[in-house]
Formats: structure tokens, C-alpha cells, sequence
């Protein structure tokens, strides 16, 4: 009776003790991204002079632990500025411009390795990562100690349908880039990742074709509007010899501009108490 006793209790001690449940990570996660941005185009052919910040917010899916997809929403502060080139034409030139950028996109994503947060086998991988999105930008300049913004002035005769019509604030861009992943603790995701936007403007920087008479900018030849300064800023550096005749090339009508960013990411993944259907039989059984 003892002996059946000391089982019984040994029983009800194993019974009330906890029980650590297994758990698994859900397919999506949640994170934000920050680091810096670079714009190229006709005033910026390859100099990194005007790193400025850069951010944002998305959720990515795992498909599976080798390809997932990500939903973004980001910002980025560009522009450039003659004054930093090292060609002595563009410096003349004198032109320079600033936005902001904000861009929604989808990207999908091929990892190297699989990669799961929390197996410690599979905790690194590069990627490649290529997409489609869409973004909004209103290029600006300082003037005489005053924010212009450069689409309504129509610098390049748009206004006049010397240069066709006026460009959109919004357009398309196709972000191409490499990453890494490592998870810092089970559900906690680290990365970085650069990405390169081939978009389908040549306006980001309101630069793109040839210079016009300033006699299609409003105003009285005694007191000019803006624009007619604006659009040639070589007047600031050599007012004698100007750069803006009409017709002589103000930039490059046979390429489109592009920003770049570079970020660090940082996401989160859910606890969940069933295995998701994106890890597979052998996969979820090595937990």
C-alpha cells in the first residue's frame, strides 16, 4: 500500500508540473527599415556627395524558406547639386534640386539558404530580392533665400508646349538588389539589404532635355519671373556667358533616373502553436 501510495503521489506531482509547449513561427512578419538613400540621374552620374536618410515600414510572407514576398512602404530624401561635381561644365551649369520620395512596393525575395527563425541550422542566408512600385516626388529648389518647387515653373518650356507636356509627380520604379538575414533570437529577424530603383522618369531632378528662350517665361524683361533664373543657373556663376541657349543640351534625354537605398531591417515573427504550412514535413520534425 505504501509503495502504491508513493506512485500515486509521484503521479499527481508529474501531472501538476508545466508542460513546455512546442511552438513554431507564423509565416509573415512585421518590420521597419532605416538607413540612407542616394538619387543618380542628370545632375548625379555616380558620386555618393548627397547621402540622406531613408526609411520605412513592411510585412513580408515566407512562402517557403527559400522565396518570400514583401509589401513596403518607404521614404527617402534626395537631390544633388552641381556645385559637387568634379566636371567643371556641370559645376557651371549650377543646377540643383531636392525631394522627398514616397514609394509603396512589392518585392519578391530568393534566398541562398533556407533560412527559419529559431532552428539554429538554418539561422544566415543572402538573398536576392527584384519588384515593382510605385512613387511619389515634387523636386524643389532654394532661390534668393525661397522654396520653389520646379514642375510648375516648367523649366524646359512644358508650360508653353515647348517640351511636350508637363511630367507627373507620380511613377513607376522596379527596385533590384541584394540582402542578408539573420534572426538575432527566435521570432527577431536582423538584415541588410541595397536595392537600386530603375524608374521610368527622367524628371526626378527636373532635368532632362534641352535649354529654351527665356522669352517663354512670364514676367517683363525689367523684372523676370523666377523661372527665367531658374531655368539656367549659370547666370549665378557667369552672367556674361551663360550656358541656357535655346536648344543646347541642359541634360541627357537618353537615360532615367534612379535612387538608391541601402537599409538595415529589423522584423518580428509570431508564436504560433502549429506548424505553418510553409516549412516542410522534415523541416518542422527537426524542431
Amino acid at each position: 500500500m505504501k509503495i502504491k501510495g508513493l506512485i500515486y503521489t509521484l503521479v499527481l506531482l508529474l501531472a501538476a508540473m508545466p508542460v513546455k509547449a512546442q511552438f513554431f513561427y507564423s509565416a509573415g512578419e512585421a518590420g521597419v527599415s532605416m538607413g540612407a538613400a542616394q538619387y543618380f540621374g542628370d545632375l548625379n552620374e555616380r558620386s555618393f556627395k548627397y547621402v540622406r536618410p531613408a526609411g520605412g515600414a513592411y510585412f513580408r510572407y515566407h512562402f517557403n524558406p527559400y522565396i518570400s514576398g514583401k509589401v513596403s512602404l518607404n521614404y527617402a530624401h534626395i537631390g544633388f547639386d552641381d556645385k559637387l561635381s568634379s566636371n567643371e561644365y556641370d559645376r557651371k551649369r549650377n543646377l540643383n534640386f531636392k525631394s522627398e520620395i514616397f514609394e509603396a512596393s512589392i518585392q519578391a525575395e530568393f534566398n541562398f539558404f533556407k533560412f527559419a527563425t529559431g532552428d539554429e541550422d538554418h539561422r544566415f542566408t543572402p538573398y536576392l530580392t527584384g519588384g515593382f512600385g510605385v512613387f511619389y516626388y515634387n523636386p524643389y529648389t532654394e532661390f534668393n533665400g525661397r522654396r520653389y518647387y520646379l514642375r510648375p515653373l516648367g523649366t524646359e518650356g512644358q508650360n508653353v508646349g515647348y517640351n511636350q507636356h508637363k511630367y507627373n509627380r507620380t511613377s513607376y520604379c522596379f527596385p533590384v538588389g541584394v540582402g542578408v538575414k539573420y534572426w538575432l533570437r527566435p521570432g527577431v529577424n536582423l538584415g541588410f539589404e541595397i536595392a537600386d530603383r530603375l524608374t521610368l522618369t527622367d524628371y526626378i531632378d527636373d532635368v532632362s532635355a534641352y535649354y529654351v528662350d527665356r522669352s517663354f517665361f512670364a514676367g517683363s524683361l525689367s523684372d523676370p519671373a523666377p523661372a527665367y533664373y531658374i531655368q539656367d543657373r549659370s547666370l549665378e556663376v557667369t552672367p556674361n556667358d551663360p550656358l541656357g541657349r535655346p536648344g543646347k543640351q541642359r541634360g541627357n534625354t537618353s537615360t532615367r533616373d534612379q535612387y538608391l537605398t541601402a537599409v538595415i531591417t529589423l522584423s518580428f515573427q509570431l508564436k504560433v502553436y502549429k506548424c505553418p504550412g510553409y516549412l516542410n514535413k522534415d523541416f518542422s520534425q527537426g524542431r
